[in-house]
């Protein structure tokens, strides 16, 4: 993707930022780009992997409530509360 056209991080979608990612590990792999390219590029790679954990980690808080929201508290006579 050129530097010109690309999207801000924001506005993509998850999938978007992955093969975009993607797209630019292949590229520094390949090991074609100049230094100042490389550096750009991985700049924007560790960006796009910033945002990639955060939208992660948010939607993990959001399972987790979810399936607090499905557990329900054991009654008194449901809890063993003898010592063993």
């Amino acid at each position: 993707m050129n530097d010109d056209a690309q999207k801000p991080i924001e506005d993509l979608t998850f999938r978007e930022a992955m093969d975009e990612l993607d797209a630019i590990v292949a590229l520094l792999e390949s090991n074609t780009l100049e230094l100042e390219d490389s550096l750009a590029r991985y700049e924007r790679g560790v960006a796009l992997l910033q945002s990639l954990q955060k939208r992660l980690s948010t939607a993990q808080q959001k399972v987790d409530v979810l399936m607090g929201e499905l557990v329900v508290d054991a009654t008194d006579e449901e809890r063993d509360t003898t010592l063993s």
